[in-house]
């Protein structure tokens, strides 16, 4: 019998778990994977929604990549970015999880919610906006001020020496979101009779149970969170967007999805903006790779 007649009896056999599937794969297919086979197509082409697509080849991305001086500005700025805020803040949310995970039941929850509740608040940037205020009642400057350490306002928040510092800092503190509640339902849902059988394997102290036990029991909980920490990493815009503005002074806080916007939303070059998202959509593909071969050696 071929692999194609097995697969076939096989599909026959298990077909209503199929029909149960269906609306999920439909709706996925409609909203996710056609788009995305959408965008890589028209990124080949001269695309302004008024005309016909016209292909081009690779014109858009030798564009992008040899004369687009703003889109290797925003590589840098994401890269930068990504570099910090993924790993530190993927660290933080385990750390932070692994910490009240601990605690007793009610403390727990609160402490929970009190870490989640950065992720969901609503106008969280009005805050940073007071805290980095450009005038003398902004809390940074009055309490640099204050204490001497400088005699009139910074301009915090059109200094390119200061903005990707600041964005940086905000998304660390929105960090503690849905990959935070994913490690502490994994940790607790960790099995306690591996712990008895590890201790009598021979694990001595908490860092070999964290590396040899918890960490494995965890890998589903940690690639969900690792994939959530580089999707928002690697797509920031609405941070740099509302709190510093847009165009960024010199560019200091544009980044590859600024750069989308500018060319989709507001110039309607909706070829040369596909391109953009084929570029950022193989970055993020490829930093999701090799976490899953890191996130594989977990425990080895």
């Amino acid at each position: 019998m071929s692999k194609w007649a097995r697969l076939f009896i096989e599909a026959k056999k298990n077909k209503h778990a199929y029909v149960l599937m269906a609306p999920y794969f439909i709706i996925f297919g409609t909203f996710t994977i056609v788009p995305v086979l959408l965008s890589l197509v028209l990124s080949f082409t001269n695309y302004n929604l008024l005309e016909a697509p016209k292909w081009i080849g690779w014109q858009n991305f030798a564009r992008l990549f040899v004369q687009d001086d703003i889109f290797l500005i925003a590589i840098k700025n994401t890269f930068l970015f990504a570099a910090i805020t993924g790993p530190v803040s993927y660290m933080a949310c385990f750390l932070f999880a692994w910490l009240i995970n601990e605690l007793q039941p009610k403390l727990r929850a609160f402490l929970t919610l009190v870490l989640y509740a950065p992720s969901i608040a609503g106008n969280t940037y009005l805050i940073w906006q007071l805290l980095f205020a450009s005038d003398s009642y902004g809390y940074a400057n009055s309490f640099l001020m204050k204490w001497g350490f400088i005699l009139e306002p910074i301009q915090w928040l059109q200094d390119p020496r200061f903005v990707l510092g600041i964005l940086i800092l905000v998304q660390l503190w929105l960090s503690l979101g849905t990959a935070f509640l994913a490690f502490i339902a994994g940790l607790q849902n960790v099995d306690r009779t591996l712990y008895e059988a590890g201790s009598i394997d021979g694990i001595r102290n908490r860092w070999q149970e964290l590396w040899f036990i918890t960490l494995p029991a965890m890998r589903p909980q940690l690639m969900f969170g690792a994939v959530i920490q580089i999707s928002s990493a690697f797509s920031v815009a609405e941070i740099s967007i509302y709190l510093i503005g847009f165009p960024s002074v010199d560019y200091s806080a544009h980044t590859i999805v600024t750069h989308l916007v500018d060319y989709g939303s507001i110039r309607f070059e909706m070829g040369y903006a596909s391109a953009i998202a084929t570029v950022l959509f193989s970055i993020m593909l490829g930093a999701n790779l090799l976490t899953q071969k890191l996130l594989a050696k977990v425990g080895d």
